[in-house]
């Protein structure tokens, strides 16, 4: 059951990232705290590398935690560099920018570190798998 409900956190996530990345940037509230957009991409991949790994843990129970941390981590690297290339490239109102990656690698980077202290402190057994 935890399982399932990880696997529909996890792609509940994505989605909505895909989609609060991809409209129209007027039809988003605007807030005048500076920077406030890079702190909202690391959240954004921070969350999204928490639920993920949770998910690959679940399926792949033999594998070792630090190999799916990789895997997490390349896979929100690469979730952020496909959305900051469609932004360029697929839409009008919307522009891909180096900085968000570096944002969303900032947030992924996070979770792996809070993943690395919570499985060396043996907080991730408590979860079952």
């Amino acid at each position: 059951m935890l399982k399932k409900i990880c696997l529909g956190a996890a792609l509940s996530w994505t989605g909505i990232i895909l989609y609060l990345c991809l409209i129209k940037a007027s039809n988003l509230p605007s807030v005048d705290i500076v920077y406030l957009d890079k702190f909202v991409h690391a959240f954004f991949h921070f969350v999204f590398s928490l639920l993920w790994f949770l998910v690959l843990r679940f399926y792949y129970k033999n594998q070792s935690s630090t190999k799916l941390l990789g895997i997490v981590f390349f896979i929100s690297l690469s979730f952020g560099i496909t959305i900051e290339l469609f932004q360029a490239f697929f839409t009008v109102s919307r522009n891909g920018d180096v900085i968000d990656v570096l944002s969303n690698t900032t947030g992924a980077l996070l979770a792996i570190l809070v993943l690395t202290f919570l499985n060396k402190n043996n907080f991730l057994n408590k979860i079952p798998k």
